[in-house]
Parts: C-alpha cells; sequence; structure tokens
C-alpha cells in the first residue's frame, strides 16, 4: 500500500500534493533511503546527509554520486534539510554565509528548490537581546540566497529565535526578502507550548511554503505520528487545501531517536508515519505522491 491510497470512507479530492521525507530518517544508505520512499508511493526526498555525512560537508564526488543513486530511483530532491542556523548568535555572521554557499552547491547539483534552515541559538540571553543580531545574519543569508533560484525555508524549532509564531513573523517580515520562507512544522510548535493551528496559522500562512509532517503531545512533547498527537494536523492540512497550497509534505518522523542536528526512525516506524499522515490526507481529501 502507498501512502497515497484512501480509506473506503474518505471523500476523493483532487488536490495533489508532493510527498517528500527526511531520507537519513530510513537508513544512512541513500539507495535505502530511495528505495524506501519510493515503496511508500514518493516522489520527492529530501536530503539531510548521505552515508552518515551531512549535506553541507558532502564533496563535489559524494554529491555526485547521490544524484545519481536518486536520478536512478527516479526521486527528485524537494529540500536540502541543511544545519544553518543551528549554532550560537553569537558566532561571525560570514560562518553561516559561508556554509550556505556549500548549501546551494548541493541545491544546484541536486536540483533543489528549497534549502531549509534556522534562526540560532542563544543560550542564556532573552530573545529580545538576540533578536537584533539574528535579523542580521539571517538577512545575511537570505541576500546570499537571492538570485540563485533556490528559497530558504526557516523551520521553527525549540531553543532558536524563531520558535513561536510571533517571532517567526517578526523574523520572515523584518528581513523582507523573496528568498525567505517558512517551513510548517506542528510538533516542534507543540513543544514550545504552541497550539499550532489555533495560535500561529492565521499569522504565518500568507509566508509559509512548505510542510513538515511530524505531531507531539504537549503532556511531555514526546513525537508521534501525524493525527495522533495536539498538533492539529488535519487542521493545518484542510487549511492549507482550502487556501490553494500545491507544495511539497515531507515525513519527518522522529519516532525512534532524536539529537541536535536530526533524527531517526528507521524503515518500520518511517513505514508507520507515513500510514498515518495518509489517513489524515485522506481526510482531507488531498491526495500525496
Amino acid at each position: 500500500m502507498t501512502v497515497t491510497e484512501p480509506s473506503a470512507t474518505a471523500p476523493t479530492g483532487t488536490v495533489r500534493w508532493d510527498l517528500s521525507g527526511f531520507g537519513d530518517e530510513i537508513d544512512a544508505d541513500p539507495r535505502v533511503q530511495a528505495a524506501v520512499m519510493r515503496a511508500l508511493g514518493a516522489s520527492h526526498i529530501e536530503v539531510r546527509s548521505a552515508w552518515g555525512t551531512n549535506i553541507v560537508d558532502l564533496s563535489e564526488e559524494q554529491l555526485a554520486e547521490l544524484k545519481s543513486v536518486l536520478d536512478e530511483a527516479g526521486l527528485k530532491v524537494s529540500a536540502i534539510a541543511s544545519p544553518i542556523g543551528k549554532v550560537d548568535v553569537a558566532l561571525p555572521v560570514d560562518h553561516e554565509v559561508e556554509r550556505l554557499g556549500r548549501a546551494l552547491r548541493a541545491a544546484e547539483v541536486l536540483g533543489a528548490p528549497y534549502i531549509r534552515i534556522f534562526s540560532f541559538y542563544y543560550e542564556g540571553k532573552a530573545p529580545e537581546e538576540v533578536r537584533d543580531a539574528v535579523i542580521e545574519r539571517m538577512t545575511a543569508l537570505a541576500r546570499r540566497a537571492e538570485g540563485t533560484g533556490v528559497t530558504l525555508v526557516h523551520e521553527n524549532e525549540k531553543d532558536i529565535f524563531g520558535d513561536i509564531p510571533e517571532r517567526v513573523h517578526d523574523l520572515v517580515t523584518a528581513v523582507d526578502s523573496p528568498a525567505l520562507k517558512l517551513a510548517w512544522d506542528p510538533a516542534n510548535f507543540v513543544q514550545v507550548g504552541v497550539k499550532p493551528f489555533t495560535q500561529g496559522y492565521e499569522l504565518l500562512r500568507p509566508h509559509v511554503v512548505y510542510l513538515q509532517v511530524k505531531d507531539a503531545l504537549f503532556a511531555d512533547g514526546t513525537v508521534v505520528p501525524a493525527g495522533e498527537g495536539d498538533g492539529e494536523v488535519l487542521a493545518t492540512v484542510e487549511a492549507l487545501r482550502d487556501s490553494g497550497y500545491t507544495g511539497f509534505a515531507s515525513l519527518e518522523p522522529h519516532l525512534a531517536e532524536g539529537f541536535a542536528l536530526g533524527g531517526f526512525s528507521g524503515p518500520y516506524a518511517f513505514g508507520v508515519a507515513a500510514r498515518a499522515f495518509a489517513k489524515v490526507l485522506a481526510s482531507a481529501g488531498v491526495e500525496a505522491n
């Protein structure tokens, strides 16, 4: 069964989204990643690492080999899941701009339209103390991406400046660049005490161009399959559908373990997450492949 198969009682919809997912949550080997994504009916993959090496650290030879593997499997790349911005804001501006250059090169080789980024750690300080420094760095990143044909998508995540809807909105509007948009991650909002759809959707929807799929529980922040937590995933999917969203839905299950620069699920748990999201999509009358 692919993740696009609707239930017998679900409405049949004509809205279609492109299904993707974080391949390294399946396995370190991109051939295994690709095989599982294709088995789940996906047309795309999101690349964070391959052979245990982060995307910004892959050599030109490795990028070429990765491109060959994905082409052979018939998969396109939805996004480069970079670690850009997952560093302390005290580092010099050029630190992440230089690393973004490597992510842009990976996007060029792999044909990815998006690069995921973050808005900096700031341990021991209040958000308002670091706001100007964050905006300066995010602006520099956006300017570097402008004219490349690649759009940076900021992921809301705990412990960075852009964790709650108000600060995410402040960030994207202050930078005000066509090269900086938003990825929507409901689980991450839950983990900072936010009801994603209720408290953030209306404010952020004009800037959202990418959907990351995972859910979580308010009780303890545990990540669960989409639709089984407090992330208001169905309400968000329905609203995106009604707004004319036709972009990517990228599975990032985090069902086995999580760590600072990513997470892991394994093939079986990744499939569990995909089938759970398929139920959400079927309820909303959305097809994904």
